[in-house]
């Protein structure tokens, strides 16, 4: 019977036990007695399944142990007992510890091997994670056989001794107590695998090192978490019971084989709760969400949301750690709700010859989801339209159907349509649907009469008529249809286009008349067609027109002579080797054209003592020298044409001969050749109307040229607008404060030759009409701070100096005076005279001095006028 020590405190899925087999390679099954209380794993480990107080009924039950192979089977009773509370005296003597002996090896016995009695297997030590202590707290006590002999040490090696991490577990190099320093997490590290070694004093193995395994046995610390706390899933509506709609997933960082890491989902709420507060379950191990119930509906219900719990320790809800998450479960859309018509009958209208024009808008109510196929809805007219004269299109954003008119209706012919349309969706309707795939109504489209254009019929109309009618004479009559036949209305005609101007229509009749000989050879006639375009207007409201094209095929009479074509050729002096062929240019068209006679006139008489003419076919004639040799030069030779119209036109056409010195091979080789080759009185007028153009040309440039060197000369004359201060305005910003304000410039007041010598002007820009330079008479030069009591004996000795100024100009010059400012107590300078009368001067020399002084010269010279 085995024996196991138990603390008071309660404990829940701890090792309270281990068996092991003495080989290994023997597969052993284990079962318990109180499988309610407590399971043996697979590894002989002995588990308390759930919490409960040690009491007499749970202090015994047995553990079975069955060979798999050989079917042998063992038992052993257990028997639990409640370890003391630790006291005061109790920590003094340390509790038990077990003690692990290294196997002993075999020795020999009289000269034999002989094997020892073996110790049992070391078992794994199972230590429970986040233990309180406290430390370091004693698991085994590791010791040799040979300790009564020898004095051993003892270590330990491996993870968690001497290697990372290091220092949780420690020996006791004498006792061999091997102990941990502090609590163990179980989801850092779940095994520990150390070596423990027995050496003596010198360091020498005394044993072979054994192996420890330390189990760190899992607690329930870890809350299972949701990989998302929000999970979203979509379930169509409509949908049967036991539909998938998505899956949750939560973990564990507990042992996952145990209960600790054994999680159980479910759903703790839903809302909303309609139409069943239990619309969906989940599967409590995988966590697959599933409907439940019928009636999922989106348009009642769009969306659901649920709160998932997840619990460890198998669902358990006294000791189980637990969590939650949300499951947001969208219902989609199907089409399960078709398109309906709002009324049964629409109504629109459309003027008459309209295309493109929306009669009517179509609206329908779906109930599905707006801008999905299920609620897309598409139209079509069914009846009423057997000319496909309407048509109707789909509103994207409001679902709407647009009649509109794609061919033109004539009110005269159909008044009013009743069209019939249905309506459905783009895509069919879900199976089970007791509803209608398509609904139904009735458009009745009214057409509007309108003002049309009249209209020509036939369009063209093409006559024939024989050319050279006389004016006055009526052609035909061409009228226009009106195909407003309900409306009361007069047409009238004018003329659009005649570009002869040989027609007039009635405006009343449409009867179309000659003004003017019709004439096929005229350049509007193309094609012997002659084409006018008449207008027909009506007097509605608005009033409409509309054209039509009258074409004339005019018929050819033998109207125009014929004429000789080339009209100038050349010729040797003598007979040989030339001769010219000559044809003839008829404006009119068979039979009244060729072939054509050709002949000589009997005067003068020199033609036919001359020339000789002979045919060589209907078109073509060659006229030749019938002497043996004529003087060179221009001769006239005048031919008789006749064509072959009924009756013929004959026609006397002058042929102009030149007569030329040839050479041998027959070419022209005078010096006035290129006269008589083909430049006739119109070249020779344009080469001398371009001649003369040339000199005009010529001298406009020259005129021009004249003038520009004349203004060039007249701004010489005057001189730089710097130096002479008479040509120019003088800008100043003040008007000064009276006579005591004597803060000015006087060299502004200065004459031109003060402020800048004459010997200092640069050469070229002297006026010319400058007189010459003398010397220049001393003008009083007034102090920089006048008294007002002499300004008036001043101003007396400049007058005087300027009337005995030789170099004075002929007219009024800057005189030097100082600024008097304003409320000058001088006196009036109205009294003061030169001396000399400027009438008693001669200014008749001012018309010589160029047209800037002309009017100069009319105001002072020209004696009393």
């Amino acid at each position: 019977m085995h024996t196991l020590i138990l603390y008071p405190e309660t404990l829940l899925n701890l090792p309270v036990l281990g068996f092991s087999n003495c080989n290994g390679k023997r597969k052993v099954q284990y079962e318990s007695s109180e499988p309610a209380d407590f399971k043996v794993d697979e590894d002989g480990m002995v588990y308390a399944v759930r919490s409960f107080p040690l009491s007499s009924e749970h202090a015994k039950f047995l553990i079975y142990a069955q060979d798999k192979e050989t079917q042998e089977k063992w038992q052993v009773a257990v028997k639990l007992s409640l370890k003391p509370t630790l006291t005061e005296d109790s920590v003094k003597e340390p509790p038990e510890v077990e003690e692990i002996v290294f196997p002993r090896q075999f020795s020999k016995h009289s000269g034999h091997l002989q094997r020892q009695k073996r110790d049992w297997v070391i078992p794994p030590i199972n230590l429970p994670e986040n233990s309180r202590g406290p430390f370091p707290q004693e698991l085994v006590r590791i010791r040799s056989d040979r300790d009564k002999n020898l004095s051993l040490r003892y270590s330990v090696t491996g993870p968690g001794a001497d290697q990372p991490p290091t220092g949780i577990f420690i020996i006791n190099p004498i006792s061999g107590q091997l102990s941990v320093t502090k609590p163990l997490d179980r989801e850092q590290i779940a095994r520990f695998h150390l070596r423990a070694h027995a050496v003596d004093i010198n360091g020498n193995q005394v044993e072979n090192p054994i192996d420890i395994v330390i189990n760190v046995i899992d607690m329930n610390d870890n809350r299972p978490e949701f990989l998302h706390q929000v999970w979203n899933g979509t379930v169509p509506e409509g949908s049967k019971p036991g539909t998938y709609v998505m899956t949750v997933t939560a973990i564990d960082a507990d042992d996952p084989n145990a209960l600790n890491g054994m999680l159980r989902y479910r759903i703790l709420s839903q809302a909303p709760s309609t139409p069943s507060p239990n619309m969906f379950t989940i599967n409590n191990e995988t966590g697959d969400i599933i409907t439940v119930a019928a009636g999922l509906d989106r348009e009642k219900v769009q969306q659901y949301t649920l709160i998932i719990q997840a619990t460890d320790m198998e669902g358990n809800p006294t000791y189980g750690l637990s969590n939650t998450a949300t499951a947001i479960i969208t219902v989609t859309d199907v089409n399960d709700n078709p398109p309906e018509f709002t009324a049964m009958t629409f109504y629109g209208e459309v003027p008459e010859n309209r295309v493109d024009v929306i009669v009517a808008n179509l609206t329908v109510t779906d109930k599905d989801q707006p801008h999905t196929p299920a609620w897309n809805a598409v139209y079509r007219i069914s009846g009423g339209d057997p000319t496909g004269r309407f048509a109707i299109q789909t509103d994207p954003n409001s679902n709407d159907g647009l009649v509109t008119v794609v061919k033109p209706i004539d009110f005269e012919t159909n008044r009013m349509f009743v069209l019939t349309v249905a309506a459905e969706n783009q895509v069919p309707l879900a199976k089970g649907i007791q509803h209608p795939p398509q609904s139904t109504a009735t458009v009745s489209v009214t057409v509007i009469d309108v003002n049309e254009n009249p209209y020509f019929a036939p369009n063209p109309k093409i006559i024939r008529q024989e050319e050279g009618l006389h004016a006055g004479t009526m052609l035909t009559t061409f009228t226009a249809q009106d195909p407003d036949r309900y409306m009361q209305q007069n047409i009238r005609y004018t003329k659009l286009s005649d570009p002869a101007n040989w027609l007039k229509i009635d405006p009343v009749n449409g009867q179309i008349t000659t003004i003017a000989v019709l004439d096929r050879e005229s350049p509007n006639v193309k094609n012997n067609i002659y084409n006018a375009t008449f207008l027909a207007s009506d007097n509605g409201i608005p009033p409409m027109s509309g054209t039509g094209t009258l074409q004339i095929y005019l018929l050819d009479i033998n109207d125009n002579a014929p004429q000789v074509l080339p009209q100038e050729a050349e010729t040797c002096e003598t007979p040989d080797p030339n001769s010219i062929n000559i044809t003839a240019l008829d404006y009119d068209i068979d039979p009244n054209a060729g072939p054509f006679a050709f002949d000589l006139p009997l005067s003068p008489v020199t033609i036919k003592r001359n020339w000789t003419i002979t045919r060589l076919n209907g078109d073509f004639a060659q006229l030749n020298l019938k002497i043996k040799f004529l003087e060179a030069g221009i001769y006239e030779v005048p031919i008789i044409i006749t064509d072959s119209g009924n009756p013929p036109k004959s026609n006397i056409s002058i042929l102009r001969v030149k007569v030329c010195q040839c050479d041998s091979n027959g070419d022209c080789t005078d010096v006035d050749r290129i006269v008589g080759a083909g430049l006739g009185t119109g070249a020779i007028i344009a080469i001398l109307l371009c001649i003369i153009i040339l000199l005009i040309l010529v001298l406009m440039f020259v005129v021009w040229m004249k003038r520009r060197d004349k203004e060039r000369q007249a701004k010489q004359l005057l001189i730089d607008p710097e130096d002479d201060v008479r040509d120019n305005i003088l800008k100043y910003d003040e008007e000064g404060g009276g006579e005591e304000d004597q803060d000015y410039d006087l060299s502004q007041l200065q004459q031109p030759d003060t402020v800048e010598p004459d010997a200092i002007k640069p050469v070229g820009i002297r006026r010319m009409d400058e007189r010459p330079i003398h010397a220049e008479p001393q003008y009083p030069v007034r102090s920089a701070a006048p008294h007002p009591g002499d300004i008036g004996d001043f101003i007396n000795e400049g007058l005087k100096a300027a009337d005995n100024d030789p170099t004075a100009p002929p007219y009024d010059s800057l005189l030097v005076f100082d600024y008097e400012g304003s409320g000058s107590t001088a006196g009036s300078l109205s009294s003061l005279n030169s001396s000399s009368s400027g009438g008693e001067q001669d200014y008749d020399y001012l018309n010589d001095w160029g047209p800037r002084f002309k009017k100069l010269a009319d105001m002072y010279g020209g004696g009393d006028d």
